[in-house]
């Protein structure tokens, strides 16, 4: 007796990802990167005695990977809060006050061992970013203020905290943190993919954290419909203060990443990324009034927006259009959204609005149209 044909795996994986939210974005990433390789030019390599594709060649994928893993990292956190309906605008300030205080504790510690050294830096800016971002959520639970505006108050606070206790310099890191987030893991020829591989692990703990965990399953009710939380006894200022504890803890992992990449820490590092991440997680399909969101998209959005800064250095342009792209971004990706949203809406109303005869009922139909963040929340759920 013939066994049934069973798909392979890489066949069910191919229709679950032309099936998931993320699948125009890839498709979008993957146009963008065929663009870039057509009209990016080639040059001659020297070193390697032959001529290569100015975009596409080993150097410059993984330097574009690695300017999108700082702050793809935060917009895996920032997408947190954004599906719990809040925002969070202080992660760069967390960024430069989580790096600051690493440079001087250990600058205040004095020599060490390697791995003495780079666990004592993880742990305070793992602790800096985590405090920070507790402080966000309890003042938005406590205060029962729009995060939007407690957010923008910590922002500054913390980068002038990081102002004042630098003194306005950049300070050094030891050499043993350099030589970790710079590590060629067997690759050589100038490729570090540190960064890459840790943006790659918090996209995948952030999947995990959203789809497959109680908390974070709790963190789309409490996004999707505030009132049936309510109701249902869902701990909501837990839920509100975790978002903000998770969106901290990223910002300190990027920055410890950051400072060590880069060799220094300075109060006006990650100035502006708060930007970026928002724009990462919007692009990525997150939606601003909650209950809608992942990590992967976050990830995808954030090197999105890279490769189009790629490509106006690639395809020399004005530098000043990258504003202008990202802007114009946020813009297209927040109205298809919205689109989508009312043509789902439609589409409900339709299947649920049919009587027996075949005609539309006005009740029916309203019930439905205001009850499709709830349905399409829960389906995901």
């Amino acid at each position: 007796m013939t066994q049934p044909h069973r798909p392979s795996t890489l066949a069910a994986f191919g229709r679950r990802l032309i099936g998931s939210q993320e699948a125009g974005l890839v498709l979008v990433v993957a146009l963008v990167t065929v663009a870039l390789t057509v009209f990016a030019g080639s040059h001659m390599d020297r070193a390697a005695g032959r001529v290569v594709n100015d975009f596409w060649n080993p150097h410059t994928l993984v330097q574009t990977a690695t300017d999108a893993s700082f702050f793809a990292i935060m917009a895996v956190g920032a997408t947190v809060v954004i599906i719990s309906g809040g925002i969070d605008l202080s992660v760069g300030s967390i960024y430069a006050l989580a790096g600051v205080a690493m440079a001087l504790v250990l600058r205040a510690a004095g020599p060490m061992g390697s791995a003495s050294t780079v666990l004592l830096a993880l742990v305070v800016c793992l602790g800096i970013g985590l405090v920070c971002g507790l402080i966000n959520g309890a003042l938005v639970v406590g205060l029962r203020v729009h995060p939007f505006i407690i957010t923008l108050g910590t922002m500054w606070m913390l980068r002038g905290v990081a102002f004042v206790a630098s003194r306005a310099e950049s300070i050094l890191v030891p050499n043993a943190l350099t030589r970790v987030a710079k590590a060629p893991l067997g690759l050589g020829g100038g490729l570090y993919p540190v960064p890459m591989l840790a943006m790659i692990a918090a996209a995948v703990v952030g999947t995990l954290y959203l789809t497959r965990t109680v908390s974070g399953r709790h963190v789309f009710a409490f996004g999707g419909n505030l009132e049936a939380s309510r109701f249902a006894g869902l701990p909501l200022n837990r839920i509100q203060l975790g978002v903000f504890a998770v969106s901290g803890l990223t910002a300190g992992v990027a920055a410890f990443l950051g400072a060590s990449f880069y060799g220094s820490a300075s109060s006006g590092d990650a100035q502006g990324y708060e930007l970026y991440v928002i724009a990462a997680a919007v692009v990525g399909g997150a939606s601003l009034i909650g209950g809608k969101g992942s990590a992967l998209g976050a990830t995808l959005g954030a090197l999105l927006i890279v490769l189009f800064r790629q490509s106006i250095r690639t395809l020399h342009l004005d530098q000043n259009y990258e504003w202008i792209v990202i802007g114009g971004a946020i813009i297209v990706a927040v109205v298809v959204d919205q689109w989508s949203g009312r043509l789902a809406a439609r589409r409900l109303s339709r299947t649920a609005g049919i009587g027996a005869g075949g005609e539309t009922t006005a009740p029916a139909a309203e019930a439905a149209a205001t009850t499709t963040g709830s349905l399409a929340n829960s389906a995901r759920l």
